[in-house]
């Protein structure tokens, strides 16, 4: 009976949600509008919906009740009742990797293809290791901090007394588990950022000097500009987005991180914005383009399960336009920073191809940021040089 329940749960959740917001979001509203569901409801039904959109198209022809059973025995390490109920044969073996998890599904569903998981790996950037990247869908991400590094020691010594499993990836990075409450754990966010490390690893790209004068052209809600303070804090710093909600958020971040001086402006930049910027010269831009989001997936697998291939020819094209619109702004010898966390390479290295060919810009460096290997996003980076 509670397995019946579990499952009819999970089932009218998920035909409500049609991928258009994030899920966790959904789920949110979803639950206030459902308050009969207690904790336990709530949680199960948030494991399965995860679990199940991680199988992306794998395994099609099954009946979603036995995927979402095979789905949920990939990612989780403790049973649950739809493992025991469909795949009893398998409940002995949470505790194995992945890829020993992996090989038994496919001994006991040789229809099973991790390809089907992710559809596109044709489309993938160069470097990117196919079967990693695809195995690394079925494992949770950490929750990356950059801390203060004079913090990170007092830091440690809060979470130790919560009993909460942290990793030191390095001086100013910690790596929690996943779905930590921080605003009970360290409510006081001065002295931290949640930031992906594969996103903290594109500083290391900027080399900003004292006093120059930096545009983040797509900033959202200011993680690369809260980055590049950190790097530099003599900076100077304009930023920049076509949603003003979007910094309304960054300007609250800022303050909680103690910056005051910077300039703001709504810019949309697939519009002619010389009348706002025709002063400006930039000594760096980070151009962190709107794209697929395809290497974020890992931490939002419903984006994985509703994405629809043509869409990367619609951000490759967006990426391109604007990339073509902030080169004039950028002053001679200065770097213009090309990030997406995009795993496509029409996204990455054919938009710095476009670049190079149309623009008086040189390649200095371009890689992809792999962080599938560290439970973390999958990024790529660029920086180009005006010549």
């Amino acid at each position: 009976m509670k397995l019946e329940y579990q499952v009819r749960a999970f089932e009218q959740a998920f035909e409500q949600y049609d991928g258009v917001l994030p899920l966790h979001r959904f789920l949110f509203t979803y639950f206030k509008q459902h308050k009969q569901m207690g904790s336990s409801d709530r949680r199960w039904t948030t494991r399965y919906l995860y679990s199940y959109f991680r199988l992306g198209k794998a395994l099609k022809k099954e009946e979603s009740l036995l995927r979402l059973a095979v789905a949920d025995f990939l990612c989780n390490q403790t049973e649950s009742m739809v493992i025991s109920h469909y795949l009893p044969q398998l409940s002995d073996q949470l505790l194995l990797p992945v890829q020993a998890k992996i090989a038994l599904v496919k001994d006991a569903y040789p229809d099973f293809n991790l390809e089907d998981v992710f559809p596109f790996t044709a489309a993938l950037s160069e470097g990117i290791v196919k079967g990693d990247f695809l195995q690394s869908f079925f494992i949770q991400p950490d929750l990356f901090l950059r801390v203060k590094e004079d913090q990170q020691q007092s830091f440690l010594d809060l979470l130790a007394k919560e009993e909460v499993e942290v990793k030191v990836i390095s001086n100013k990075t910690l790596a929690l588990p996943n779905g930590s409450k921080l605003e009970k754990l360290l409510p006081d966010n001065k002295y931290y950022q949640v930031q992906d490390l594969s996103s903290q690893r594109t500083g290391e790209y900027f080399l900003p000097k004292p006093y120059e004068y930096w545009w983040d052209c797509c900033a959202a809600s200011g993680g690369k500009s809260l980055l590049l303070h950190d790097i530099e804090p003599k900076v100077q710093l304009l930023v920049s987005d076509v949603r003003e909600n979007s910094l309304h958020n960054l300007d609250e971040r800022f303050q909680a991180a103690g910056i005051r001086k910077y300039q703001k402006k709504v810019l949309d930049l697939l519009q002619n914005n010389e009348q706002d910027l025709h002063d400006y010269a930039f000594d760096g831009i980070i151009l962190d383009a709107p794209c697929s989001g395809s290497g974020t997936w890992g931490r939002t697998p419903e984006m994985l399960y509703h994405f629809e291939e043509h869409k990367i020819d619609f951000f490759s094209g967006l990426q391109k336009n604007i990339g073509t619109r902030v080169v004039k702004y950028l002053k001679p010898g200065k770097a213009l920073i090309y990030i997406t966390c995009s795993v496509f390479k029409k996204e990455n290295e054919e938009v710095i191809e476009h670049l190079l060919a149309t623009q008086a810009l040189k390649l200095e460096s371009m890689q992809s940021i792999r962080g599938y290997n560290d439970k973390a996003d999958t990024m790529f980076i660029a920086r180009l040089i005006k010549e």
